[in-house]
């Protein structure tokens, strides 16, 4: 990958409030587009205030795109459907904005630069690696997703996201 020392370190970066040794907890997810082709790669390290996702696209479409944890590890082309809706493990409603409260898999947008990536480190206070049901390693997986366009923040049940354009599943 040609962002690869880039993308080390905002793994570096972004782990630096975590202690990183052979003990930490760590996940990833490859994500691919429609087509089938590779997008891009997550990499998660759990901590003691949840997940953070250190995400690194590419060909992707510039501005913003909702980028979502889902409930369903399955990542089946062309729609990506099958990866269900957002991780609602506390079945609360949609949106960081929402003063109801937030989907555990509602995360901010992500901005794709206008050479097509982009690199960020988000953060996911409300899951965690271990069993339970806000774990994202359930039964039948979770899944990154990221939307066509930018997530409103507050619309039920996906704010207005847009089509599903890139999608990986969580794994070990």
């Amino acid at each position: 990958m040609r962002y690869t020392s880039f993308f080390m370190g905002l793994l570096f970066l972004f782990a630096g409030a975590y202690v990183v040794n052979a003990e930490t907890k760590t996940a990833k997810a490859d994500l691919v587009n429609s087509k089938g082709e590779n997008v891009g790669v997550a990499t998660l390290i759990e901590g003691k205030d949840g997940v953070r996702i250190a995400l690194q696209v590419y060909n992707l479409s510039p501005g913003l795109h909702g980028f979502h944890i889902h409930a369903v590890g399955k990542c089946e082309l062309p729609d990506f459907k099958s990866a269900g809706g957002h991780f609602n493990p506390y079945e609360k409603h949609h949106g960081l904005k929402n003063p109801e409260g937030l989907h555990a898999g509602d995360m901010t947008n992500v901005l794709v630069e206008p050479d097509g990536t982009a690199s960020v480190v988000l953060h996911a206070p409300l899951v965690t690696f271990a069993a339970g049901k806000n774990s994202l390693f359930q039964p039948d997986g979770t899944a990154l997703v990221i939307h066509a366009v930018a997530d409103d923040q507050t619309s039920d049940p996906s704010g207005n996201s847009g089509e599903r354009i890139a999608c990986g599943v969580i794994t070990k």
